[in-house]
């Protein structure tokens, strides 16, 4: 671990520098080294990447850059392991994500809830095939409840600002673009971010026991065809073990990729497969419809943009101690 140490490299706003860096800190950063290495083999044999990245990206998607006081303004904090948020209807199902986590966090109690969130987010991309995230630490967590945004505070109709698949549409907004638009613009992003951050959709799945979205639910009598027991969905082109059902974006929905785009590109929807309108939103909207093109011609170019994006959601709201930092190079 002193070779690990010593290749530590912190954050450029950090008041640490490693000619005095204390070992208690290089204690913990040793603690983070080896919870994100576990972190990723249990992501990849628990073929959980899906619920890893919305656990994350729901704790910092309620964020408000209109809030200048922390943690009311949200994002990445760790407060949706709190009663009420995490009861929010978004956040369905997302229980078992913490659930995941806890041991995690039991064994590696360096490791503040907010940072091993995000974690667990970045390490799901890698897993599934995805771009490696330039992670930043060092985030506090929230304390308690008080941190949970209220349901109706980010100016929508509930779930604390978070989006929703189809209309009606929380925010007030007549049309998928605008809501899109309404949601992501409040955190700070642009047009090209919103469609980048769209592609995660890659991985994961939608359930009707939790976002009701879909009439596909739990276990094989209730999948899709592409979320049966067996099917080949890992990037590795194995099927691995996983909880079958619900109705998924692609059909190879442990695989992040680009496919996303060009699944949606096919002017044929797939009935097999999930095309909500927020879906249809960025090939159909005239400013978004250029980055959704230059995504599904380009994997390079989707994976640049993803990766600038996820780390910029994972960052949000966040307070960092002494500036943060980042872990040695693997």
């Amino acid at each position: 671990w002193l070779k690990q140490f010593s290749q530590f490299k912190p954050d450029a706003r950090s008041k640490c520098v490693p000619s005095v860096f204390s070992l208690k800190m290089a204690g913990k950063i040793q603690q983070y080294v080896a919870c994100k290495k576990a972190l990723t083999q249990f992501i990849g044999k628990q073929n959980c990447a899906p619920i890893m990245v919305r656990l994350a990206w729901h704790d910092s998607g309620n964020y408000d850059k209109r809030i200048s006081e922390w943690p009311a303004c949200g994002g990445a904090t760790g407060s949706i392991r709190f009663a009420p948020e995490i009861n929010y209807g978004a956040n369905a199902g997302l229980a078992k994500g913490l659930k995941f986590l806890e041991p995690m966090k039991a064994e590696y109690p360096a490791v503040s809830w907010a940072d091993l969130i995000q974690m667990g987010s970045a390490c799901a991309i890698e897993a599934t095939g995805g771009p490696k995230i330039p992670m930043k630490y060092g985030r506090v967590e929230a304390a308690d409840s008080s941190a949970c945004p209220e349901e109706t505070s980010r100016g929508t109709g509930g779930n604390a600002g978070l989006p929703d698949a189809m209309a009606p549409f929380g925010c007030g907004a007549q049309d998928a673009p605008t809501h899109l638009r309404n949601i992501f613009y409040r955190m700070g992003f642009d047009d090209e971010g919103i469609v980048a951050l769209s592609g995660a959709h890659t991985i994961g799945r939608a359930f009707k026991e939790r976002s009701g979205t879909v009439e596909y639910g739990y276990g094989d009598k209730n999948a899709s065809k592409y979320t049966k027991s067996g099917c080949p969905v890992r990037h590795d082109a194995t099927s691995g073990d996983y909880m079958p059902g619900g109705k998924s974006w692609t059909e190879k929905w442990l695989s992040f990729d680009n496919s996303y785009f060009t699944t949606l590109a096919e002017k044929q929807a797939n009935p097999e497969l999930i095309r909500f309108p927020t879906d249809e939103a960025l090939f159909q909207d005239e400013k978004f419809r250029p980055y959704f093109e230059k995504f599904a011609a380009s994997q390079e170019d989707f994976f640049e943009a993803y990766s600038r994006a996820h780390k910029k959601l994972s960052e949000l709201g966040a307070k960092f101690e002494d500036g943060g930092f980042t872990l040695p190079e693997e």
